[in-house]
């Protein structure tokens, strides 16, 4: 057999694999009207006078799909996931911040879930994420709002409180790093490096959300349930919300798009957050040192810090009600 005739084999052979790898993922993908309602109905059943509703915001560039809760008229929180999350990460925040009188927003952000999933890599620079949270407060007819964000959330919340501080009330960070202090830790040595490896490995062009999708509920129940420090902290229902969410159309390439757009700096880094700000931080994170937490206050000069150390990455997860209870104390 000729090479050309071995190529065109080959490339049929992918072409199929490629094809039936889709369909599998639209098959998970398409339970996500059941399994979003699902957890709606739940957070009201659960939590009565809630009035927890999803729904789609045009935002300019975007459409996010938006889970909305708590009294129309009470002050604004937005709260804004990580990866490889969405809303649904916010479950146990959300009714607790409402009870306290707070109109809870918790979008998912581009790329991720139901939301728009723009093509190519810019669109998910840190700049564009930081626009999205400012246009949606404006258009829920707002001019402020508490900030509160975790993981990839956490980072746009900081920038966020750096390039919009006139919309910013108080911030309030979840096991995310600030960037300046991301910086330093990765130039002092090796543990944060070592850390970080999977960012390189973002860098790669379809690999890694193949990898991330070739079995989607198995990827979400390492990710949530056998890396958490707290068995108990996802259930497998919201496991399965996960994996529907990773198994959208275009959603995997879109989220760790997010990493390879980290090559276009925004315009201004975040060194300055006027902000009253609380870092909430499970110190057994196995992606992020504890020194991130340290020596912060010249960047944050209003910075108040809460260490879980029995706590991981899923911090809010892991610790809600201690979670629950910082940030309350915080902002009342």
């Amino acid at each position: 057999m000729d090479r050309s005739k071995k190529w065109l084999i080959g490339a049929g052979l992918l072409g199929s694999a490629l094809f039936l790898h889709n369909q599998h993922l639209n098959k998970i993908a398409r339970k996500t009207d059941r399994v979003t309602a699902q957890a709606v109905d739940e957070l009201n059943t659960v939590h009565r006078g809630l009035n927890a509703e999803c729904h789609f915001i045009d935002v300019g560039e975007v459409i996010l799909h938006t889970l909305v809760a708590g009294p129309v008229e009470g002050p604004l929180a937005v709260l804004l996931h990580g990866f490889p999350e969405h809303w649904v990460s916010w479950r146990k925040q959300i009714p607790a911040l409402a009870q306290a009188g707070y109109r809870v927003v918790a979008p998912d952000q581009r790329g991720y879930n139901r939301s728009s999933k723009p093509w190519g890599i810019r669109p998910y620079r840190l700049d564009a994420l930081t626009q999205d949270v400012a246009n949606l407060i404006e258009k829920l007819g707002r001019e402020t709002a508490v900030i509160i964000g975790h993981d990839w959330g956490g980072g746009v919340a900081w920038q966020f409180a750096a390039d919009f501080p006139h919309m910013t009330d108080k911030l309030i960070i979840l096991n995310a790093p600030h960037p300046k202090a991301m910086g330093r830790e990765l130039r002092r040595g090796w543990e944060q490096r070592l850390r970080s490896w999977y960012m390189l490995f973002f860098q790669l062009p379809l690999l890694p959300e193949l990898a991330f999708t070739i079995n989607p509920r198995q990827t979400a129940r390492r990710a949530f349930q056998q890396m958490s420090a707290q068995p108990d902290a996802f259930s497998d229902e919201e496991v399965e919300m996960m994996a529907v969410a990773m198994s959208q159309p275009r959603a995997m390439t879109s989220m760790i798009n997010w990493y390879r757009a980290i090559r276009y700096q925004p315009s201004q880094k975040a060194s300055h957050i006027p902000a009253a700000t609380l870092l909430i931080w499970g110190e057994q994170d196995f992606a992020l040192s504890k020194a991130l937490t340290e020596n912060l206050e010249k960047w944050v000069p209003n910075l108040q810090r809460h260490l879980i150390p029995y706590s991981s990455h899923w911090v809010q997860n892991e610790a809600p009600e201690e979670v629950n209870n910082a940030m309350l104390a915080f902002l009342q």
